[in-house]
């Protein structure tokens, strides 16, 4: 896991078989903007040299702040380090929270069939259409066939639906795939929150690489967000919210300057002002509660510092509205 503090953009421009090509390159330091430089320029270099071998390589970086190139590290401002651990302000103003070997596993309770229901159900209403068709009248298959292919999604939505009330609704089922991975693991020690959309998982029991296969057996037992699998395993690290969403509390406005760390410092002013606001509003909420553990009793030293941090910024045990 990389949080750098010094960022820059190396930019290389040269003629390739007769064409003229431009590649960028970000560049990061925690030491100096010099040496921010000095790596931006390298990787624009290794680029072009790459290009001018017959290699395909993207032009340039995409500047996000979290989810961004492969490669590019958390481009997100520092507000405080704990050894490791992170803590950034995200894109919409968060506090995030950034460890590279203590597992947090997200889950949300979103209410959608996979794609072997969606193209299952297409497929059966097809093969109706085409009976309709063969036995009855032509054109009114056609137009069966036709509503098959746009209406089979809204059928895939609402079996699935009726599937997860009919097992107890989409918590449940998250709680019962949490009882089934304990089961077969007892030798893990989870510690269970209540997010504003789901779950959140702290493992205790050891630390973690976020790209070792038990991670990933993990978050596909557990029925993890594929966005957050996809992201730690991108930005080699794990992450969790600690503070509200402004817009669950009442703050509509963006956090200005909009853009990605480091911000103009002309418009460092108006965040400070904006970010005043929302830190007042944030103290009357809690990003997550703490439901129970569960599992073996065994804790890691590094987990438990994570955890405490994690409980006492995220308020997780007052009895506060989660947002």
């Amino acid at each position: 896991m990389i949080v750098p503090r010094f960022w820059a953009e190396g930019r290389i421009q040269q003629k390739i078989a007769g064409k003229q090509v431009t590649v960028r390159r970000f560049g990061w330091s925690d030491a100096s903007q010099a040496e921010a430089q000095a790596n931006a320029d390298l990787r624009a270099r290794e680029a072009i040299a790459r290009i001018a071998r017959g290699e395909t390589v993207a032009r340039r970086d995409l500047k996000r702040a979290y989810n961004g190139s492969e490669g590019v590290p958390i481009r997100e401002e520092i507000v405080e380090r704990h050894g490791e651990t992170v803590i950034t302000r995200n894109s919409y103003g968060a506090l995030c929270l950034n460890t590279p070997n203590v597992l947090f596993v997200d889950i949300d309770f979103v209410e959608r069939p996979g794609a072997r229901l969606i193209w299952s159900v297409i497929a059966l209403l097809l093969v109706g259409a085409f009976l309709v068709g063969w036995f009855g009248h032509p054109g009114f298959g056609c137009f069966a066939a036709f509503l098959s292919l746009g209406g089979g999604y809204l059928v895939a939505v609402l079996l699935h639906r009726l599937a997860v009330r009919l097992r107890g609704g989409p918590e449940q089922l998250a709680r019962s795939r949490i009882d089934r991975f304990v089961s077969r693991h007892p030798d893990w020690s989870l510690r269970l929150y209540r997010t504003p959309a789901g779950l959140r998982i702290l493992a205790m029991h050891r630390t973690f690489d976020p790209r070792e296969a038990a991670v990933a057996e993990c978050f596909q037992a557990l029925g993890t967000d594929p966005v957050y699998a996809r992201m730690c395993f991108r930005q080699n690290c794990f992450r969790a919210r600690l503070s509200p969403k402004p817009w669950r509390i009442g703050i509509g406005q963006h956090m200005k300057p909009v853009g990605v760390w480091p911000v103009d410092p002309e418009g460092l002013p108006e965040r400070r002002r904006w970010i005043d606001a929302y830190e007042r509003a944030a103290k009357n909420y809690a990003a997550c509660r703490f439901i129970e553990a569960v599992g073996s009793t065994m804790v890691n030293p590094v987990a438990i510092e994570v955890q405490r941090m994690h409980d006492e910024l995220c308020q997780a045990h007052r009895a506060l509205e989660i947002a």
